[in-house]
């Protein structure tokens, strides 16, 4: 045995490779199983007519349904139409805040990236509550207020709409999103190219057009295609936002196509079939680009330089400022005033406040359950990405196992399925196995989709941990004859822990959050907070639905903060 080279894999005796072959076959086998057996599942069920668990009758009725009938098509473009708008929008705010917190002398810089690192964990569902109270066309504070002036009559704006379900998206994780992961690769971008356009003459906002906008296009297109994906993600706030306009999107459609009575299953896998084949293209898109740019934008004559805002130093703090607390603060108060309402958005009636809400809703039995369900599965998720996800980065990062390649690229397939969709496969895939249908419902399946939803992300983090790590380590643990575990065990966990712990964090908050991918699995006994919220919402309880939004934003925020405190951070490498 010899020792590996800077670039090299490990190498392990014969009888330790054999065995590791077999521990790395199965993880292969058990991660084909989660990621792709649900969309075979799916495929193959929107070509039957029968129900899961019934003999099977192969059929084009969902695919004929899906294609002719009235609405069907129309959803799936309204997705893409909103998708591609918001998106837009977005980058026109990003950008320039992402720029200014990496590269000028911006008073509070990173108390301000930490401000929309807040607003990108903050639940959608408690945002949409907080603009419903602004600008509910029958009682919204705006409208209310707008209407007082002379020559205005009605709402200025109806929160149930195309426009806006933009706005609570772009308001809420749609710019949060590009600032968190745009601002550590600005940081990383040499400034030589900035003071030779600065000494040529330029202006700081001409340098900014004309030399590191192009600089930093690939980390901004690559970034368009990742939030384009996670757009089509979406799906609570246009279920709240555009069933009472009758607007529906994609993941609406097949919500209600489950929910009929009886279920329509194969015009909602005919539907989720095609978002699918539409969306895969951009995750290999994403993916060929990403792996194949070489744009150095760090390198040994790297030095960074702050950007002096002089003058405008102020109001650009006030304005960044105001944008950052209209995305956190405005909404966590406004969700604490409607809870406290006796009727959601009436300021002027008699008895306004009350504490009946708060009283009614943790002491029922359906708050408990759904609170001990949301530790169970977030917490459950947080321990299998953790310890699941860093074996398979150690698999495709320090190994030479014949199937890493394929093994990674299945880690990016969660990315570029909408959580709608990936719920539906997983659906079709339980109701479809006998052997499988007892775990319906249960938390088990709850936490294994929501450990698949945060897989590519999870993966991505450990896998550049992983990268860092000498292989001098390992090998003169193998050279004392210790096996490929023992190794794993007492050399490379203990290294990796603070970014397994970061990892764990992460996939807790995002699972707590959860609606998309879990609204079709979870059951009366088994839904967390997410979906108790949404089923309040839906009946339109908003008060109520208030109160579940802030025991939500207790629990994130204060993870948020525990992630904070080990350092975690999230951006794209130039």
């Amino acid at each position: 045995m010899r020792l590996a080279k800077a670039g090299q894999f490990l190498h392990l005796p014969s009888l330790s490779l054999r065995l590791n072959t077999f521990i790395f076959t199965v993880v292969f086998i058990l991660v084909a199983v989660a990621v792709l057996y649900p969309i075979l599942i799916m495929i193959v069920q929107s070509f039957q007519s029968s129900l899961p668990g019934q003999p099977v009758e192969w059929s084009l009725v969902g695919w004929r349904k899906a294609l002719t009938e009235p609405g069907m098509l129309d959803s799936v473009a309204n997705t893409f139409k909103v998708s591609f708008v918001r998106q837009g929008l977005a980058f026109l705010f990003a950008v320039p805040i992402a720029y200014v917190l990496a590269r000028t002398n911006l008073p509070g810089k990173h108390w301000l990236e930490f401000l929309f690192w807040i607003a990108l964990l903050i639940p959608g569902l408690v945002v949409t509550i907080a603009w419903i109270l602004l600008l509910d066309p029958d009682y919204g504070l705006v409208n209310e207020w707008v209407q007082r002036l002379p020559f205005i009559n009605g709402p200025i704006f109806d929160i149930y709409s195309y426009w806006g379900i933009i706005l609570v998206f772009t308001a809420s994780t749609g710019v949060a999103f590009k600032v968190v992961l745009l601002t550590p690769a600005f940081m990383n971008m040499d400034a030589a190219l900035e003071d030779a356009s600065r000494v040529s003459g330029a202006s700081n906002i001409g340098t900014f057009a004309r030399i590191f906008v192009p600089v930093m296009g690939p980390s901004i297109l690559v970034l368009i295609l990742m939030a384009f994906i996670h757009s089509l993600q979406t799906f609570e706030i246009e279920l709240i936002l555009g069933s009472p306009s009758r607007f529906f999107v994609f993941g609406t459609k097949i919500f209600d196509l489950i929910r009929d009575d009886p279920p329509q299953y194969p015009a909602a896998t005919a539907i989720g079939t095609m978002i699918m084949i539409s969306v895969l293209p951009l995750i290999v898109l994403y993916r060929w680009y990403s792996g194949r740019r070489r744009f150095t934008t760090v390198g040994g004559q790297y030095r960074s330089n702050v950007v002096e805002l002089r003058r405008w130093k102020w109001p650009i703090f006030a304005g960044i400022l105001s944008l950052g607390l209209l995305a956190t603060v405005a909404p966590l108060i406004l969700l604490v005033v409607g809870s406290f309402m006796n009727i959601f958005g009436f300021f002027n009636i008699r008895d306004t406040w009350t504490l009946s809400n708060w009283t009614d809703v943790l002491t029922r039995d359906a708050f408990i359950t759904s609170l001990r369900n949301t530790l169970i599965v977030s917490g459950g998720a947080a321990l299998v990405a953790s310890i699941g996800f860093s074996i398979i980065a150690y698999i495709t990062v320090r190994t030479r196992f014949f199937a890493r390649e394929p093994l990674n690229l299945m880690t990016w397939i969660p990315l570029a399925l909408p959580g709608i969709i990936l719920g539906l496969g997983v659906l079709a895939m339980v109701l479809g196995n006998p052997f499988l249908r007892p775990i319906y419902g249960t938390h088990y399946i709850l936490i294994g989709i929501a450990a698949v939803s945060g897989m590519t992300l999870s993966v991505q983090m450990l896998q550049a941990v992983m990268r860092q790590i000498s292989f001098e380590l390992e090998e003169a643990s193998v050279i004392t004859g210790a096996s490929w575990l023992q190794t794993y065990r007492w050399v490379v966990l203990p290294i990796i822990t603070p970014s397994m712990i970061a990892v764990g964090l992460l996939v807790f908050i995002l699972t707590s959050r959860n609606v998309s991918s879990i609204a079709l699995l979870g059951t009366r006994n088994t839904r967390p907070l997410s979906l108790l919220q949404m089923d309040y919402l839906l009946d339109g309880k908003l008060a109520e639905g208030a109160v579940i939004g802030t025991v939500m934003v207790v629990i994130t925020v204060g993870i948020a903060i525990a992630a904070r405190a080990f350092g975690f951070r999230v951006g794209l490498r130039s």
